[in-house]
């Protein structure tokens, strides 16, 4: 499943999207703390999460797609 999802996402092209979507995954969604951990204003934020949802197809509003997008970004490491 993690070929078919994050492929792409997990090229070093996008490495910036990935570090941007864990971040903000690893803050429990809260926009606010992680735009100021990535020193980015919350509209570049919001911009990178819609640019990662178009190349998962996933939607981060819908929790299991946001579990396993952090899972395979946390995987993806290991």
């Amino acid at each position: 499943m993690y070929d078919t999802v994050a492929r792409e996402l997990l090229s070093p092209t996008h490495r910036e999207l990935a570090r941007t979507a864990e971040v903000f995954l690893d803050r429990a969604g809260q926009a606010g703390r992680a735009a100021a951990e990535l020193g980015i204003h919350r509209q570049t934020l919001y911009y990178r999460l819609s640019r990662v949802e178009q190349l998962t197809k996933l939607d981060l509003d819908e929790g299991e797609d946001r579990l396993l997008l952090h899972m395979i970004l946390k995987a993806s490491r290991l």
